[in-house]
């Protein structure tokens, strides 16, 4: 076995390993988590702002509809003052 190929599989065992774990409690979630990141200041945030009250009708109206698969999306914005 070359090193090249041991690699490749250590690296994919862990790959797999690491979502064995995350990927049930992913399913498992009642709500699934959007990230809306935006800026209150600085040139960027006129257009900004926009596109952050686009996200947050689409979330709203997607929850008002039962969600995806039965589960509701959860806003959470971070505002970045840079």
């Amino acid at each position: 076995m070359s090193r090249r190929t041991l690699l490749k599989a250590t690296a994919a065992g862990a790959l797999i390993l690491a979502a064995s774990a995350w990927i049930p409690q992913a399913l498992a979630a009642d709500t699934i988590k959007v990230g809306i990141l935006h800026s209150r200041s600085s040139a960027m945030a006129i257009s900004e702002t926009s596109l952050k009250d686009m996200a947050s009708l689409a979330i709203d109206e997607i929850n008002a509809k039962g969600g995806v698969m039965s589960k509701k999306f959860h806003r959470s914005s971070r505002i970045s003052n840079a």
